[in-house]
């Protein structure tokens, strides 16, 4: 696989600095902070969004535009799922083992 480019971590830490819980960045916007050009912020945020670094998070009517724009945000952490449930599940399974008693140990 290759390394992220130039643009790609010029757009997510743009992303990261403009998004807030009330309000995304447009494309327009990430492409200002991020100092690289609107084409190639278009076709990098498109790759983004098909990885799942970016989402819209929400629409937004500008008045350069007739239809509203999609504000682009990081995804949400999940608070519901557990962080890392087969590493839990893992070191439940081993403290059982070695705290469970075994016949092999026992000399007659």
């Amino acid at each position: 696989m290759r390394p992220k480019g130039e643009v790609h971590l010029a757009l997510l830490a743009a992303a990261q600095a403009l998004a807030t819980p009330e309000r995304g960045a447009t494309l327009r916007e990430l492409a200002a902070a991020a100092c690289v050009g609107l084409q190639a912020a278009r076709q990098t945020v498109g790759y983004l969004s098909k990885s799942g670094a970016l989402v819209v998070a929400r629409t937004r009517r500008v008045p350069y535009r007739n239809k509203p724009v999609a504000e682009w945000a990081p995804p949400q952490p999940d608070a519901s799922a557990s962080p890392q449930p087969a590493a839990h599940a893992l070191a439940g399974a081993l403290a059982t083992w070695h705290a469970s008693p075994t016949s092999h140990t026992d000399s007659a």
